[in-house]
């Protein structure tokens, strides 16, 4: 290959499985104005490397990571530990000599000492051997400061080496670890990057900080919610820190139904109307529901029906009365059943049939003691199985109008009680009462004990808490 061809691919960008790597080239496309990065031009990547590299003279100069312009240095901390941009050597000398020292070190290295050995990463020639100071390490405490013992470090191509120094431009920044998000799905990750690139850059400009966020995880919700177009895989949340004094790396992950369920909630009216209420559901004395409902999703997805069950019976055992929210909810947990739990159709009706039979008998009832009493089997299968055998009596002697068919079928019994590996009997029960409660809504049913109970909750009378009704003003444009 000549020198010519070896420089103009030493200015081309190429995606590689590294999703920090494919952040980076993402954010210096975005830097050009490029949609992707294949479509960087050489003359595109020296203007952004550029541009990287004044900011890092910028900041630096600041010297102190206090300052109120010092954000972008601190930044570099978790980012480019003991570089020429923020090692207290550095720091010492002269705006001349830190200029030259940061230029020096965000220049190729010459054709001459290259190494002679392939990228690991997209196997083009690398220019050098490239570490901590470039590159976020493995999350082990042992790699501070250097690569591991006797080891050069990572062999690398200047674009993937300027990818990584590109790599902040794209993460959702703190101060601390970093946040960055990353797909398989290459529009869904140019997007983000792109919205990502363009808020940070006052951040980088002014040396201002990010304001906070209340969850790391909200910002992949935010991220979902706020994305037009269908996913075709899931997501990643990535939080890192390459700072040696805490070297960490979490990744967390969401299966592509899952994503997609929260990105279309935010889209298909039906759905749409309910997610303030699926909000309140996972509200806690001390956290936001918009944090609950994030770290559910990505820690245990099939909390999420739970806290819309568990939000309906605290609300119907204070008030005596059927929350006039359980529709919506229950739109909801049959959605999330389907399009994320993959339950067939048919076995969603079939509870809901169940759901429709119990609602009959419980319509006939002038107080809410018959329903608290079904809600009180929804932990115990035993006393589930007795309640409803019961029921089924007095079904078959003296059926409500209408009735067409028994009381709970040889299928709802099975996916009501059978506890086989395959079958999530729990999350059934679950659906069955939110169901029940939906169809006692729709048929009107009030007790006549209600009122003495307790006053009607109603939405205006459990609020959203600030930082719910803030994130949901800011989906008003969805």
């Amino acid at each position: 290959m000549s020198v010519a061809d070896l420089d103009e691919q030493q200015h081309r960008l190429v995606l590689t499985a590294h999703p920090l790597q494919r952040v980076g080239a993402y954010a210096l496309a975005e830097l050009t104005g490029a949609e992707e990065p294949e479509k960087v031009t050489p003359e595109g990547f020296r203007t952004a490397v550029e541009k990287m590299t004044a900011d890092a003279v910028r900041a630096a100069k600041v010297r102190d990571t206090k300052a109120p312009d010092g954000f972008w240095l601190k930044v570099s901390l978790s980012f480019f530990p003991n570089s020429k941009m923020n090692h207290n050597a550095q720091l010492k000398k002269s705006d001349e000599e830190l200029d030259a020292g940061i230029r020096e070190w965000r220049t190729p290295p010459e054709l001459a000492s290259w190494p002679g050995v392939r990228c690991v990463l997209c196997g083009r020639e690398a220019v050098g051997f490239y570490g901590k100071v470039d590159v976020p390490l493995a999350e082990s405490h042992l790699y501070r400061n250097t690569t591991p013992r006797g080891h050069a470090g990572l062999a690398l191509c200047w674009p993937c080496v300027c990818s990584f120094h590109a790599l902040p431009y794209g993460c959702r920044l703190t101060g601390g670890p970093s946040i960055a998000l990353h797909s398989w799905d290459e529009r869904f990750l140019a997007r983000v990057v792109s919205r990502q690139v363009e808020r940070n850059h006052q951040h980088i400009v002014l040396g201002r900080a990010a304001d906070k966020i209340p969850a790391r995880e909200v910002v992949a919700l935010h991220a979902l919610r706020h994305y037009g177009e269908r996913l075709t895989a899931g997501v990643e949340l990535l939080v890192f820190s390459n700072n040696n004094k805490g070297q960490t790396l979490e990744i967390h992950s969401l299966e592509q139904p899952l994503a997609e369920w929260l990105r279309k909630t935010a889209r298909r009216p039906e759905l749409r109307q309910g997610f303030a209420a699926l909000l309140r559901a996972h509200a806690g004395p001390k956290s936001p529901g918009v944090v609950g409902l994030a770290r559910n999703a990505f820690h245990d997805p099939e909390r999420i029906p739970a806290a819309c069950a568990r939000y309906l019976a605290d609300r119907f055992d204070r008030s005596g009365l059927v929350p006039s929210d359980a529709a919506d909810l229950a739109g909801l947990c049959s959605s999330f059943a389907i399009e994320v739990m993959w339950m067939k159709e048919n076995d969603l009706a079939e509870i809901k049939a169940t759901a429709h039979s119990v609602a009959l008998l419980l319509n006939r009832e002038t107080s809410a003691g018959k329903l608290r009493e079904f809600h009180s089997t929804l932990k115990d299968p035993g006393r589930m199985q007795a309640w409803l055998r019961t029921r089924a009596v007095e079904w078959t002697l003296n059926p409500p109008e209408g009735a067409d068919r028994p009381l709970l079928g040889s299928r709802a019994f099975q996916l009501l009680f059978d506890t086989g590996s395959d079958n999530r009997a729990w999350f059934h029960r679950q659906l069955l009462f939110v169901a029940v409660l939906e169809e006692l809504h729709r048929l009107g049913w009030r007790p006549a004990d209600g009122a003495a109970v307790a006053k009607e909750i109603t939405e205006e009378d459990q609020p959203l808490g600030e930082d719910d009704t803030k994130y949901l003003q800011g989906e008003e444009s969805l």
